[in-house]
Parts: C-alpha cells; structure tokens; sequence
C-alpha cells in the first residue's frame, strides 16, 4: 500500500499577521517502479550464475574427470588391441616406410611373423586344452581322494577309531561347502561393485595420462608459462599443423609419430629437436606455419625458431621456456672486464648470446659489415659494440659518419675523422670522407705492387645511418649526385671500389642503415658485406634484401622478431660467427651498452693510443684560422708531410681547403717560424715549430691590443 507524506505550510498570500492558518497537504508518494516480468528476472538469475566462477569450476571438473574416464577406457581398448593383434607391428612397419627406413620395416615384419606363429600355437594349444583339462581333474581328483582316505586310514590306526578313515575327507567337503557359502554372500553385491571399480580404473588411466582437454584443467594447470616440451607434445603439434600428408602420416605410424623425433636436447633457455618429416612433406610447409606450430606449443610466435639443417626432409625447432625471451642476457665482457683488449686479426668481439645461451662472437678480420633494421630497434648499439671492441686494438684506424649525431661522440680524440649530422652537408662530408679512404686503398694497393708481402694497418670507415647519404638529391659542381644507386653516386661508387679491393689491403667498410629498400640500400652495395645482420623488419622482402636469399630460404626470418620488444636482436649471416652446422644464419642477442659504459670504454682505449686528432667537420660559411687549422691536423705528431697536412685540411673543412696547393699552404706558413722544410728528401711541416708560430702570432696581437 502507498504511503502518503504530509506537509505543513501557510498559503501562498497568507492574510497579515502572525495568525495565518496552517493548511495540511496530502502529497502521494511516486509511483513505484514496475516489477520485471518473471521470464526476464529467471533469465538474469540463470546467467549470473552461469558466469560465476563457482559454477565453471564445477562444469571443468565434472567435464574433465567425466573425459578422464573416456578416454582412459578408449586407452585400455587401444593397448588391449595392440597386445591381442598385430596392429602395433603394422604401425611401426608403416612408420619405417614413411621416413623410408626399409632396414627397420624389415625389422618389424620379422618380429610381425614371429607374433604371428606363436599366436597360431597358442590357439591350437587350445583344442586340445579341454581334454588334457579334464584328464589332468580326473587324475588330481583320484589323487586327492585316495591321499586323504590314506590319511584317514593312518588316523584311525592311531585313535583305534575305524570312523576316523573319513575324517579328513568329511573335513575337506565341509570346508568346499564353507567357500561355496562365502562366495554366495559376497557374488551379490560383488557383482554391483565391479562396474564402479572398472570406471575407477579407466579414471584412474586417463587422469595419469592426463587425457582432458587443457580448458577442463584446473587453473595452476592452465598456466600461460607453457608446458614442458615433450614427444608427444611435439608430434601432437605436428599433428595439428594443418598439412594434411603430415596428419595422415602421423596416424599411419606404428609409434604415432615418435620415430620422426630426434632427441630433444637443451640448448641455453630452450629445448631443440630435429623433426624428420615423412615423404610428401616439405620443410617449407612447416616454416609457413610457425605461429600456428608455436600456438600449439603453448609458446608465443618469438619463442619458436625454424631452421633448416643439413639433413634432407628435416627442419630443427627451437623453442624457448616461456618468457625467457624477455629476459636481458647480462652486460658486455667489455663492460665488466677493464683489462680486456682486442686483437683485429685474431681477436673476436663479444657480442651477446645466442638462442643456446652460448657467447657470440664475431671476427672483424677483413670482413666488410651491413647492420640493418627498423628505427629504433638497436641498430646503432649493435654496430657501435663492436667498434668499441675494435677500437682497444691501437692499430686499427677508425673514420665514423654519423649521419645522425649524437650517437658516436666517444670516438672523439679515437676517430682521426668524426662527422656528426643529418644534413646534405654532412652526407657530403662523409662522401668525401669515403673517397679519401678509396684514395687510401689504391695508395695502399699501389705499394703493394712494389712488395707484395707488405702489411698495411687496419682503416675501418664507418658510416650509421647510410641510407641518409643514398637518399641525398645534391649535386655536385660537375653534376654528379652525391647519393643515389646509379654509377653517377658518389657516395655509391666509393662504398662500391672499398667493397672490391679493400679488403685485400686492410680496407673496411662498415655501414648501419634503416630499413632496407632498393632506393636507400642498392643491390650491388648490400652483397658486397661479408658480415650482414639485420634486426627485426616490416616484410620478407626486406629481409632478402638484409641476408640474402639463400639466409632467409634456410630459415632466417627478421621479419618475425618484434618491433620494439625483441630490440637488440640479430639475425647474422656471416663466416665470422659460428653458426651451427647446416644452417645459413644465427640469431644473437647483443648485449647493450649504454652511452656512459661506452665513453668509460673509449677512454680506456685512449690510454692504449698515443692520441689521435680527430678531425670534426664544420658547417659551411664559416671563417677559418688557417694557422690554427693547421696545428690542429698535425696534432701530436712531430712532424707531417706537406701533402699529409693538405689531405687532412681537405677533410676538417672541404669548402675551405679542398683546393689548396702546397703554394697555399706556403703562403700561410712562409715568414712565421712554421715554415716547411725539407727532411729526407721530402718537404715536412713541424708540429713545434707550428706551435711556436702560434704563439708568436697570439703574443703579437695581445701587444697590438694593448698599444
């Protein structure tokens, strides 16, 4: 029943005074809200507890021990099938068949025919067994009676009783009889038991062979750590791959597939196996299908490796633990151990981990090396690691191009040549940079004609962010495009000429570039590395034109790492890593070494060297102190070669010194106390007496300042 409220107030124009009557109001309560009707109230009731946890906890329960018992009695059927008839041998026969082991099919017949002959003795045994049955009763039955009427006899010449002749006979009924009377009361209910312990043995089958489906598991069972990889579980993944020759093959198989398996070893923080596939199948139908294989691993996509080996009709899995992957790999040997040096032509640098957990490394001797990738992937990291390897050897000489900047700034007082920036100015810096290293080799192979067992010592040009310098539209004042691909690419014909001969003369090219295309990563320029590595990319393509058709057709596949996740890891095709027998690339975790942990490195390898100038390109336009330039590429050295002092000027500013002479030169230092002179036969400029011009030149203009 509603309720009605009740308010007190005065009217609206209540008369003058304080007296005004009080008016009482009835004021109704709202109506109340209609009740659902009963089919939607049943309907809300029956879902909820449909969703709740309790009741699908129940349901897996009920369902799973119900599938134990299932499938435990279809187990028994199998092995009592197997162990009644041939049909294990025959499985094994055509298993051997399919991996075309004719050796082991001949095998399995002999043993097939073994069983057979002596299942036909036993069978034969038993037409005569009724008989020999009932002769071999007869005489234990007369046997029997006659021993205990002995025994009777025996018992009354003892008690002079001559009833106790049947004693033992009376004894031996009495007990049968009791048996018989035993087994009446317990067959009733023995018989209502026996159909309930046979479930529980089925269970008791299925529920250690665990055969339910994973959903039916309890929760720590259904865990996304992924299971413990075992046969089964391999050939069952195989199983359910999707290739149908590989399915029916696998059930054809005496041993449901095992035979296909090679041992599973662990490989660093992982499993791996060599999977022989049966005849029809193709090891390219398998690498197709690596998400859906890791799917039914329970393993991420990353976490599964497919590579070819050497053997024919295998392909080799590696699987990880479950997130292991996303675990780091600890920091850099070089990083932890401030005694270490390098040795260029027999050293190799520490380079991070491989799937196995093994230490990779990589032999710089005169390999010429492509690192390429996303942005932002760790590709600057990858490559500057090694050159901080590099750079603890003394003799190794080191001319960087970052076309970026920022990320090499260590190499300052290392590099004889640093350049620093992303501008056409800077790409043409860096062209020029690399046609001085081109004009270096053919110094170098020119001497070499003169000796040819002289040794030169290692020149390593590094240029990051190469594809900036190939993109690059400038021309020069001929014509000539400083980037592009065409024979008419500066940048691209000095890269190519240190490609074809630099290696014979200790000439290295080093190059890191952003995802690889035609257009800012020519053909002709990426084959000619010995070392190529690639982290994670967008497509296929991009990862042929990384390593190389014959990496990526034997499993190497950077287009499957994950951007952003999988930062740091390397698909390496090269002679200077081990790489495991029969496969055409590895994959390496490098280790990271941070912008502090690299400068504390390059200052441990400035203690190793003399001192190196670095010589930093400038912009355009500036003013030059050419005295002050000069004493700048002589650096520590005592003394420089008048053609020496002008290639480095060229190098520290283009635009100012490209074209300088030695009259130049002269006119700069002739009338100060740096003039050159000549020593042994060749005309020199001395650092000291440079130094000196300097200071005479300051000394003067301070008093010309003070006058």
């Amino acid at each position: 029943m509603t309720e009605n409220v009740i308010n007190l107030h005065k009217p609206t124009d209540p008369p003058a005074g304080d007296n005004a009557p009080t008016v009482l109001t009835v004021v109704p309560d709202p109506a109340p809200a209609p009740r659902l009707p009963l089919w939607v109230r049943s309907g809300r009731a029956i879902k909820t507890a449909a969703t709740d946890e309790n009741t699908k906890t129940v349901v897996r329960a009920v369902a799973r021990h119900g599938l134990y018992t299932v499938n435990g009695g279809r187990i028994v059927a199998r092995r009592t099938w197997d162990g009644r008839t041939g049909a294990r041998y025959e499985r094994m026969i055509r298993a051997a068949e399919a991996t075309g082991n004719l050796e082991v099919a001949e095998e399995w017949e002999e043993r097939l025919q073994r069983f057979r002959q002596a299942r036909h003795h036993r069978r034969m045994d038993l037409l005569h067994s009724p008989v020999e049955v009932a002769r071999g009763a007869a005489v234990g039955t007369g046997m029997g009676i006659a021993g205990l009427l002995a025994l009777g006899v025996i018992m009354a010449i003892n008690t002079k009783h001559p009833a106790d002749v049947i004693t033992p006979l009376a004894a031996t009924i009495d007990f049968i009889a009791t048996l018989i009377r035993i087994a009446q009361i317990v067959w009733g209910p023995a018989l209502t038991i026996a159909p309930f312990l046979a479930l529980l043995a089925l269970w008791s089958v299925g529920a250690h062979q665990k055969a339910a489906p994973s959903w039916s598991m309890p929760e720590h069972q259904r865990s996304s750590d992924g299971e413990p990889i075992t046969p089964s579980i391999v050939v069952k993944a195989l199983r359910d791959l999707g290739v149908p020759a590989l399915r029916n093959a696998i059930k054809e198989m005496g041993d449901v597939g095992a035979s296909m398996l090679g041992p599973i070893r662990i490989a660093g923080c992982g499993v791996e196996v060599d999977v022989t596939l049966p005849s029809g199948v193709s090891t390219i139908e398998v690498q197709q299908r690596r998400r859906k294989l890791a799917e039914n691993l329970t393993r991420h996509e990353h976490e599964v490796f497919i590579t070819i080996p050497e053997a024919a009709r295998t392909v080799r899995l590696w699987v990880a633990d479950s997130g292991a992957l996303d675990q780091p790999i600890g920091p850099s040997p070089l990083v932890t151990d401030e005694t270490m040096t390098a040795d260029y032509k027999k050293g190799r640098a520490p380079w991070g981990q491989d799937l196995r957990g093994d230490a990779a490394a990589l032999s710089l001797y005169q390999r010429h090396l492509l690192i390429t990738g996303l942005s932002n992937q760790g590709k600057t990291a990858s490559l500057r690691s090694l050159a901080l390897w590099a750079v603890l050897d003394k003799t190794i000489e080191f001319r960087i191009a970052d076309l970026k900047g920022g990320d090499w700034v260590m190499f300052n007082g290392l590099a004889s040549v640093l350049i620093q920036g992303p501008t056409d100015d800077h790409v043409i810096k860096a062209t020029e940079m690399v046609e001085g290293v081109v004009d270096e080799m053919n110094e170098r192979i020119e001497a070499r004609q003169f000796d040819p067992n002289m040794e030169f010592p290692p020149l390593i040009c590094i240029v990051d962010e190469a594809q900036v310098a190939f993109m690059c539209p400038v021309k020069d004042d001929l014509g000539q495009q400083y980037g592009g691909s065409k024979a008419t690419s500066r940048y691209f014909m000095a890269v190519r000429k240190i490609h074809n001969q630099g290696r014979a003369v200790n000439v290295l090219m080093w190059q890191g570039t952003q995802d690889p295309t035609d257009q800012n990563l020519p053909k002709l320029v990426r084959e000619g590395a010995h070392t190529r590595a690639s982290l994670a990319l967008g497509t296929e393509s991009q990862a042929r034109m990384a390593l190389g058709d014959k990496a990526v057709d034997g499993g190497a596949a950077p287009n499957l790492l994950r951007p952003g996740l999988d930062q740091g890891t390397l698909v390496v095709a090269s002679s200077g890593i081990d790489i495991p027998k029969g496969q055409s690339s590895i994959t390496v975790r490098t280790h990271f070494i941070g912008h502090d942990d690299a400068t504390a490195i390059a200052e441990r390898a400035k203690a190793l060297r003399d001192g190196v100038t670095t010589l930093r390109a400038v912009g355009q336009g500036e003013k030059r102190d050419a005295l002050a330039d000069i004493a700048a590429v002589l650096g520590t050295d005592t003394r420089v070669s008048t053609q020496d002092v002008l290639k480095r000027l060229a190098v520290l500013a283009p635009d100012a010194y490209g074209k300088w002479s030695f009259i130049d030169l002269k006119r700069v230092l002739d009338g100060t106390a740096g003039e050159s002179y000549k020593s042994d036969g060749r005309m020199v400029v001395a650092a000291d007496r440079v130094a000196r011009a300097l200071a005479d030149r300051d000394e003067q203009g301070s008093a010309s300042a003070s006058e």
